[in-house]
């Protein structure tokens, strides 16, 4: 992958690799990347410190290793489970059923690709980037198909992308315990916003009657001089 990391030519450098690879995953999850060390990584791995750098040039390398590599497995495992799929609406449906019950299985997902952002701001950003451009590609197709209204792809594929960032976020993160059926539930409640939007036909109604009398108007946003300067802390 790149060239962040010496790829081992043998079974058992493979094996070696993968152990140091899971033992940094458990590290900086329960660590943080700026408190984890490399002695703490090759200690959890049972490898002396030189073995680390047989295979990567230093923390970093191996985070960015690490981040790629679940990225790789996200699209591998989402494409996957959308494969058999005839419709649009039915991979948007079965992907995100996918996605929640892999968060529930695969806990160190936000944290390790939230990190990134105070890791390398540009790993976050090529992160998310490359998934939408992605996900507009195949919704692309669908509206060429006529499956889909003809929507900016950017706008909608960041927006289906935050809609199931925080469902995994709270059904796969907040609530370890989620239930199928309540996954079930959940992708149910998700296909009704696809299906109907969240306005009633009387919000619709009343769009129509008043849109000639509508103009837009330009919110004011206040001049902020940083650092900001709070005359209470917050509740918590």
């Amino acid at each position: 992958m790149e060239s962040i990391i010496r790829e081992p030519q043998t079974e058992r450098g493979k094996k070696t690799l993968n152990s140091i690879v899971q033992a940094a995953l458990k590290v900086f999850v329960e660590k943080g990347y700026h408190n984890a060390g490399i002695t703490d990584i090759t200690n959890e791995a049972g490898v002396a410190t030189g073995t680390f750098y047989i295979y990567f040039d230093g923390k970093y390398s191996l985070y960015k290793y690490l981040l790629l590599s679940i990225s790789r497995m996200i699209r591998q495992h989402l494409t996957t489970s959308i494969k058999g799929c005839t419709t649009r609406r039915e991979a948007e449906r079965v992907g995100l059923k996918c996605w929640l019950k892999f968060v529930l299985e695969h806990q160190y997902i936000y944290p390790i690709i939230w990190e990134s952002m105070y890791i390398d701001r540009q790993l976050f950003d090529n992160y998310y980037i490359t998934f939408c451009e992605a996900y507009s590609n195949g919704l692309k197709s669908a509206i060429g198909e006529g499956e889909v209204s003809i929507i900016d792809t950017e706008v909608l594929a960041y927006s289906l992308m935050g809609i199931s960032n925080f469902l995994g976020l709270n059904w796969g993160m907040f609530r370890k315990d989620t239930s199928e059926e309540e996954i079930d539930r959940v992708v149910n409640e998700f296909m009704k916003i696809l299906d109907n939007g969240i306005f009633t036909e009387e919000a619709h109604s009343q769009w129509s009657a008043n849109q000639d009398s509508m103009r837009e108007q330009s919110v004011p946003c206040p001049d902020i001089d940083f650092p900001l300067e709070f005359d209470e802390l917050p509740e918590s």
